[in-house]
């Protein structure tokens, strides 16, 4: 059987990222972007492994300062185009970063960009729930949280209601679809509860 291009995929993430959340976050953007693919009856495999290979380079080069053309994602997508990956994938990741100046015109373009901040998000729910489980969250504890903004500071509600806009979908359709994608992969994402 060849390989998948989800688990070479998961491979490059592996070989090019250490930290532990942020293998999750990919993994959990991977969940998303695959149950997105199942929905909309498109390629699983080639959503997932955008998903995985979205944050590829950040823990290396985070650009923080969100320079145009340096540091994350344009050093991932330059070894990406290296190591022939497909133009369909680079693109997709490029234009997940709105400094980056690539428009998202593909379906699939415009669901990584809705289910990044969002898998993060929803993650930072469940692990602040006394079980730190994936299980208890729905969308309206999401909904509330998101109102509440000292809590994930760092994620951004105008990416996450952008995101649901560009997908031409209700805000609480996605997190409801982006909640059952990561409940699917509890274990992996550590989100399976804490047993008593």
């Amino acid at each position: 059987m060849s390989e998948t291009l989800a688990s070479r995929a998961l491979n490059v993430l592996h070989e090019w990222v250490q930290s532990e959340a942020l293998r999750k976050h990919c993994y959990a953007v991977a969940d998303s972007m695959k149950h997105f693919a199942k929905l909309r009856d498109e390629d699983v495999d080639l959503w997932e492994a955008v998903g995985l290979l979205h944050d590829m380079d950040y823990e290396r080069y985070p650009n923080l300062e969100h320079d145009a053309t340096e540091g994350h994602p344009f050093v991932g997508v330059a070894w990406l185009r290296e190591h022939g990956w497909s133009e369909e994938i680079c693109h997709a990741i490029l234009s997940h970063a709105d400094y980056a100046n690539v428009s998202r015109e593909t379906l699939m373009e415009k669901t990584l960009y809705a289910v990044d901040e969002l898998s993060s998000f929803i993650i930072a729910v469940a692990l602040v729930r006394p079980t730190k489980s994936i299980h208890e969250v729905d969308v309206r504890a999401v909904k509330k949280k998101m109102k509440d903004k000292a809590f994930a500071r760092a994620v951004n509600r105008d990416d996450i209601l952008r995101g649901a806009q560009e997908l031409g979908r209700p805000l609480d359709e996605v997190i409801a679809e982006v909640i059952a994608a990561l409940n699917a992969d509890a274990e992996r994402l550590g989100l399976a509860g804490i047993v008593s």
